[in-house]
């Protein structure tokens, strides 16, 4: 800054002196000492007194101005003479600054602040000081007043610097903004290619959806397919000018601004539609300054960047509209039941009013303030002729009808999800966590419901036969209550009911030194009359209980009665038609089907049987022992006691399930190669090679049993079950689906067709004659394991096979008279007959290479002419019996004795 021409020394009139000549030199400089606080003087304090010069000339002090005379223009010294050396002209800053008075503490330091903030107070710090410096005043000496024009330049000079201080230090102040939010900024290149979290569909092989996956309810909708209703109504209720602005609304920022500056903090937005998706996509939604910078900057960026069209794209399928509904098209399905593409200007005004705040103007928490609401959005399109008056007037006259509420009930399909959901990591890994997908799965919708309905019945008529119906009341044969500390959450606990809290639902029960509560509410398997707390049960009676999570947590679900599990194959596809782990139904519930290894009993002699046929060793007129007493070594009883007085053909062993005859029939075939075929039947399950195989001591799964049988019913080729048939992504591309391996053969058809025949005389004359109501073939096998803690039976038609499965979690005995008959072909036989509605009875289809011959059913040899007791028996080609039948001699000798007998 240029400093002011010096002004010409003062001389007193009454000792003029003479002139100074042109070698005259002026008077030394006296330097002005700073203000000494604490030195005594009434002399004001330099905050008091005008501002003067650091510097003054040596002299005597100056008369009044009129006596003053100026000297001639040739005695004024030269400006540089005139001017004070830089070092006299400013003291230290040490010195200028005065120490604090006496009796006042130093100021406290100033705590750190935001880097930003510090930096933008400097550079006000530096202008203001610049400002101060330019519009000091400096005491005028003696003489006549300058003339105006010059002093109005100068101050004009002063006023151009200080403005341009201003300016620049304004300019630095907002580089270094500028500078600092965009070092941090999101890109903008994840709009262009928006994937928000949508909603992954699985459905049933028909398109019904059975299920949904989602972390937000979300599904895209192309800003081309929305209708104009729909965008129109949202630019009205939130953006008018959308069109028209580059991303901001400057007015409302002000309007903002003032707002927040008010309350020191940022309590209000004035967010145009482009702010709105930057701060949902990009940024967070904190109240705070420096989100709404980057909110600013990146909506300038996105304007450049992206067209008006596709930032409403965005901004439509973004929003929420509560209910856990995210997007017009989610929106639309569940108010009104329908897609966007559907949605009248009414409903679409709806929707808009919505935005504002879901849990206020949703119609389903208060229609009144809805459609107050709808009626502004209706007028503000009135009122930026958006849309005709005639069909504003009539949205306006149109009532509010929303679709039904979907019911919270129990999904079609849980254990179908879980799986299909692995699946669907495995085809796409990671991305799988966005949704979008749209997943068919094999499942069919009516067989689904009806295998539902199979196992619950079932374990309910179980229920009904041991008396675990409420209400309960004490009873001398209740078993004893669990005595000590709880540990183990996982398992079943027999407590004691110790109150009742009918109005808040809840049964008190204790468990060992446990006290817990259950919720009745949530317990409609065993509660289905809804009786409160007070009536279900007595207090002192003995419940079996678990634990619903943690131990501390108090928590307990009943657990009186058994699960069930069932699985259903298409025969032909050996695609998974119904699948149900448990009663529930409940996401997150164990998929027994699939995932409970349990003992299959008697299942598994079909595989003993059907290997002996395979390896052409057994024969369905093999004659196999009966009795323990003829085994050596592993010696298992028999069901029926009155079993084991006579070898019996292998058909009646199986129809009848003789155990003794299945560990002979293994013993002759040999463990290990049944293990073996059993692999080749789809069997991982650990299996062991020893005799207690033929009962089916070793464990395995429904669904391995039920695609074991299945390879019977399809002529002896296997298949890996399949349940996801389709993945299409979120563009509607068509995904590779998990490989699954090509069918491979395990027995020849005409094998096949013998093990399923031998199966059928289980049906017909044997344990699961009950399946005869079916009015179709049927072939399968029945199976109960040591103490009933497991029944099954596993079976199939021409069409399709299934596995049912009832007992305890913990192995915990079904009760004296449960078998497989009882406790789960019931549920076999309600879904089957449900499955095959409408189709017609077809018989199992026979092969070539198979041989129909009569034999003598005691001996399992070819019958003798005439003989009326043979019987037809079927065989391999190659293994019939040969041969003439010779008679038993002591039947012919009872013969000639009944000649004699008196007629």
């Amino acid at each position: 800054m240029a400093s002011d021409p010096p002004r010409r020394p003062v001389v007193p009139p009454e000792a003029p002196g003479p002139p100074p000549g042109p070698s005259a030199r002026p008077a030394p400089l006296e330097p002005t000492l700073p203000y000494d606080a604490g030195a005594a003087s009434s002399d004001p304090t330099p905050s008091e007194r005008a501002p003067t010069r650091l510097w003054s000339p040596q002299g005597a002090a100056p008369e009044p101005p009129a006596a003053v005379q100026p000297p001639p223009a040739a005695v004024q010294p030269p400006p540089a003479a005139v001017q004070p050396p830089p070092a006299a002209v400013q003291p230290p800053p040490a010195a200028v600054q005065p120490p604090p008075a006496p009796g006042h503490p130093p100021p406290a330091p100033r705590a750190p602040g935001h880097p930003l903030r510090e930096r933008a107070i400097a550079a006000l710090r530096a202008a203001v000081a610049a400002l101060r410096a330019v519009f000091r005043r400096k005491p005028r000496g003696a003489g006549p007043r300058p003339p105006l024009r010059p002093q109005l330049v100068r101050w004009g000079k002063r006023l151009a610097i200080a403005l341009a201080a201003l300016l620049a230090a304004a300019a630095i102040a907002f580089f270094l903004v500028v500078r600092h939010y965009e070092a941090d900024l999101p890109t903008t290149a994840e709009l262009k290619n928006y994937s928000p979290p949508q909603v992954t569909r699985f459905l049933a092989r028909d398109g019904t959806v059975i299920g949904e996956l989602f972390v937000e309810r979300r599904t895209l909708v192309p800003v081309t397919e929305i209708p104009p209703a729909m965008s129109l109504a949202a630019l009205a209720a939130e953006d008018a000018r959308f069109y028209k602005h580059d991303g901001l609304n400057y007015l409302g920022m002000l309007r903002a601004l003032i707002v927040n500056m008010r309350s020191a903090e940022a309590r209000q937005g004035g967010s145009t539609i482009t702010q709105q998706v930057v701060k949902n996509v990009l940024l967070t939604h904190e109240r705070t300054l420096d989100r709404k910078m980057r909110e600013l900057l990146l909506a300038r960026r996105i304007e450049q960047e992206l067209t008006k069209d596709q930032i409403l794209e965005l901004y439509l399928n973004h929003i929420y509209f509560g209910h856990g509904r995210y997007g017009v098209e989610e929106a639309a399905r569940f108010y009104f039941g329908k897609s966007v593409r559907q949605v009248t200007l009414a409903e679409a005004a709806l929707l808009a009013g919505i935005v504002k705040g879901p849990s206020i103007y949703s119609p389903r928490v208060n229609r009144e303030r809805a459609e107050k609401r709808r009626a502004f959005v209706l007028g503000q399109m009135r009122e930026k002729r958006f849309m005709p008056a005639a069909q504003i007037d009539a949205a306006l006259a149109e009532p509010i009808r929303l679709a039904p509420e979907p019911e919270l009930s129990d999904e079609l399909a849980p254990e179908v999800l879980a799986e299909a959901e692995r699946a669907l990591r495995r085809a796409v890994g990671p991305e799988a966590r966005y949704g979008g997908y749209t997943v068919v799965t094999s499942i069919d919708p009516k067989m689904q419901a009806a295998a539902r309905a199979a196992v619950r019945q079932n374990l309910d008529a179980y229920a009904a036969r041991h008396g675990l119906v409420a209400p309960f009341a004490r009873a001398k044969g209740d078993p004893a209550p669990f005595q000590g500390a709880p540990t183990d959450p996982n398992r079943a606990y027999l407590g004691v009911v110790t109150g009742a809290d009918d109005a808040r639902g809840t049964l008190a029960i204790r468990v060992g030194t446990a006290q817990g509560t259950v919720d009745l509410r949530k317990e409609r398997r065993y509660n289905p009359r809804g009786l409160p707390p007070s009536r279900f049960a007595e207090v002192g009676k003995v419940l079996r209980v678990r634990f619903a999570g943690e131990i501390e947590a108090g928590k307990l679900r009943l657990d009186l009665g058994p699960q069930g599990a069932l699985i259903a194959l298409d025969t032909r596809t050996r695609e998974i038609v119904a699948l149900v782990g448990g009663y529930e139904g409940a996401r997150g519930g164990l998929d027994r089907a699939s995932h409970a290894h349990r003992q299959p009993g008697s299942t598994f002699k079909a595989i003993v049987y059907g290997y002996g046929v395979h390896a052409r060793k057994l024969t369905a007129a093999s004659m196999l022992e009966t009795n323990p007493a003829a085994l050596e070594g592993y010696q298992p009883g028999n069901y029926d006691e009155s079993e084991g007085q006579s070898p019996k053909r292998l058909r009646d062993a199986l129809a009848h399930s003789v155990n003794v005859a299945a560990v002979s029939a293994l013993r002759d075939v040999g463990p290990e190669a049944v293990v073996a075929w059993a692999r080749e039947l789809g069997i991982t399950s650990k299996l062991g090679a020893d005799l207690s195989l033929a009962l089916g001591s070793y464990e395995v799964t429904p669904r391995e049993m039920a695609a074991a049988y299945a390879t019977f019913a399809a002529g002896g080729a296997y298949q890996e079950p399949a349940l996801v048939t389709r993945i299409t992504g979120p563009r509607g591309e068509a995904l590779p689906v998990p490989a699954r391996p090509p069918p491979r053969p395990a027995m020849t058809a005409a094998e096949a067709y013998i093990t399923t025949d031998l199966l059928a005389s289980v049906v017909k004359v044997g344990t699961a004659k009950q399946a005869l109501s079916l009015r179709r073939p049927i072939a399968g096998k029945t199976g109960t394991t040591n103490s009933a803690k497991d029944a099954w039976f596993v079976g199939y038609s021409t069409d399709v096979a299934c596995a049912v499965w009832t007992g305890f979690d913990d192995a915990t005995p079904l009760g004296a008279r449960e078998v497989g008959s009882s406790a789960a072909l019931p549920a076999f036989i309600a879904f089957m007959d449900k499955a095959h509605a409408g189709r017609p009875a077809t018989d199992f289809p026979e092969p070539l290479g198979i041989v129909r011959l009569d034999i003598d059913p005691e001996t399992g040899g070819p019958a003798m002419p005439g003989q009326e007791n043979a019987v037809a028996e079927v065989f391999l080609e190659g293994t019939e019996p040969t041969g003439v039948a010779l008679p038993d001699p002591s039947a012919i000798g009872q013969g000639i004795l009944d000649l004699f007998k008196t007629q």
